[in-house]
């Protein structure tokens, strides 16, 4: 047990955490076990971010129309322009209800660990919440790892694509993918733990950068591209290119493109310990990021449907991004192809410096409250960069392994792409589910400054229905017949993920995890 020093100022906030103020300044953050009375002291992070930074800050991270020209093609094979376009609609709008639902308990308590917090908090007694807030907190821990990886795994590939492109004599190999991945791994973790304090000028540029290139990209495409007919665009269906012989199974597994791109904006959550005025500025940063990421994407579907070109090229493109050759037919330029596909990955690659800094915030939330094993370890923050650098270690082995995965699957691509947006829908799904029971059975806890009134339980089970749905067909594979490399893998590595939740619980982690007691109004309710 470690002794609070003499001399320091302390102030209890709630049984389980104690403000410490050293004589020069510094904070540090002391964790009291209300159950054992331990007290552990660590460095806190600092509250240097506002608004304007977070709406980038997710602007930059969902990277939602530069994501559509990344993954168009997964509708292309299933369903088709309708799928793309009708998708995107629904897709918009789903995900609006679920970053408001999300929202409102992040106005009534904007922490670092989110969803699986939520969840032991919300969860009735009955219930066990130390459980369902330990298996949450390993579903969204690892949802976001994976997403975490998709991101290099993206720059990597796009980066093998263009050497494909410009050099016939390339012989293509997975491996090389693999090695520039962790390339670009190794550069957001080495540029969060030495340059964190100028993120948010980055993250402003970055989403700079995303409007301007929007504005380049489309007028490009509109001036010099092949036209498309409404008729392609608005009716036009693809039902012969997967294998799928329901038109039903086929459009809804096309939703993996239009999903992808709009998820994430729980990614602010993470940061949410170091957002001055968090309950109202967490919430608001989410529901904009939807806005005009969906808007930015809505626009970008329609520009990309009415100028695709000779869909059967684009879809049998050798680089693994049919978005190459759509560039190619405009500008019949490969030097402009090539300045076309670097406006986008200069986005994605600023987003890189915002996801590993969220989900190292979230594993070092985890850990803090000893949802991992080795808690103590992964919880520890640097005392003078004041970043949580084991955490973030951790992440980057985590995405360098998940990486491999390319080497042994053809279909990789698409198997980290649903893994990471069907995990992160589980995130969503669980504590918007138990805020919602709450709500009808008269117990919801005191709103926050955002919240929707009596609005708020229909969206709620509007997000409920839509977000079932999506988890549903996510884990399909994009393709049949299904063998050992067309295998959609997402459902089966999320499933292993779940069954390590439940391993912890089962071996040490129901003595270890404690639900944290900062919400005065659920405890009430539960009176």
């Amino acid at each position: 047990m470690s002794q609070i020093e003499a001399g320091k100022a302390v102030e209890l906030a709630d049984r389980s955490q104690v403000s410490v103020h050293s004589a020069n300044g510094d904070s540090e953050e002391v964790k009291v076990d209300p159950y054992t009375g331990t007290v552990r002291t660590q460095t806190a992070l600092d509250r240097y971010l506002n608004l304007k930074p977070m709406v980038a800050f997710g602007l930059t991270l969902q990277a939602s129309w530069e994501a559509i020209g990344l993954t168009f093609q997964a509708a292309m094979f299933n369903g088709g322009p309708v799928s793309l376009f009708y998708g995107m609609i629904l897709t918009i709008i789903g995900s609006l209800s679920i970053a408001a639902s999300l929202g409102e308990m992040a106005s009534i308590n904007p922490t670092v660990g989110a969803q699986y917090r939520w969840s032991a908090l919300y969860a009735p007694r009955a219930m066990e919440p130390n459980f369902w807030g330990l298996l949450q907190g390993w579903v969204t821990v690892f949802a976001w790892i994976s997403g975490c990886a998709l991101t290099p795994f993206l720059l990597g590939t796009i980066t093998q694509g263009l050497i494909i492109f410009n050099y016939e004599t390339y012989v293509p190999e997975r491996w090389h993918a693999t090695l520039l991945a962790w390339a670009f791994v190794a550069i957001p973790v080495i540029w969060n733990i030495y340059a964190r304090k100028i993120l948010p000028v980055v993250e402003i540029v970055g989403g700079v950068c995303h409007f301007i290139f929007f504005i380049c990209t489309v007028v490009i495409l509109c001036v010099m591209a092949p036209r498309s007919t409404p008729e392609f665009v608005f009716k036009t269906g693809v039902w012969d290119q997967s294998g799928w012989e329901s038109h039903g199974v086929s459009w809804c597994i096309g939703l993996l493109s239009t999903t992808f791109p709009l998820v994430g904006f729980d990614g602010v959550l993470h940061m949410s310990d170091e957002v001055k005025d968090a309950p109202r500025r967490v919430p608001w940063s989410m529901v904009w990021t939807v806005i005009l990421n969906g808007t930015f994407a809505f626009a970008f579907v329609i520009c990309l449907l009415f100028t695709v070109g000779d869909l059967d090229r684009v879809l049998a493109s050798p680089t693994g991004y049919p978005i190459i050759e759509v560039y190619y037919q405009a500008t019949k330029s490969k030097a402009g192809t090539n300045v076309m596909m670097v406006m986008i990955m200069i986005v994605v690659f600023v987003s890189c410096f915002s996801i590993f800094a969220s989900v190292s915030r979230l594993i070092w939330a985890f850990a803090r409250d000893r949802g991992m094993p080795f808690s103590d370890f992964f919880s520890q923050v640097h005392p003078t960069l004041k970043i949580p650098v084991n955490a973030l270690g951790f992440l980057s082995a985590m995405c360098c392994l998940l990486a491999l995965i390319n080497i042994g699957s053809t279909v990789a691509f698409y198997a980290i792409l649903s893994l990471s947006t069907l995990g992160l829908y589980m995130s969503y799904w669980l504590p918007i589910l138990l805020l919602t029971i709450r709500k009808l059975e008269g117990r919801a806890p005191s709103p926050g400054p955002f919240h929707m009134g009596k609005l708020g339980i229909f969206v709620n089970i509007f997000a409920l229905i839509y977000g079932l749905f999506i988890i549903t067909f996510l884990p399909f594979p994009i393709f049949r017949p299904v063998t050992a490399e067309t295998m959609n893998y997402a459902g089966p590595i999320m499933g292993a993920a779940v069954l390590v939740g439940l391993g912890d619980w089962f071996t040490s982690g129901q003595k270890r995890f404690r639900v944290p007691n900062t919400m005065e109004d659920i405890l009430r309710h539960e009176q």
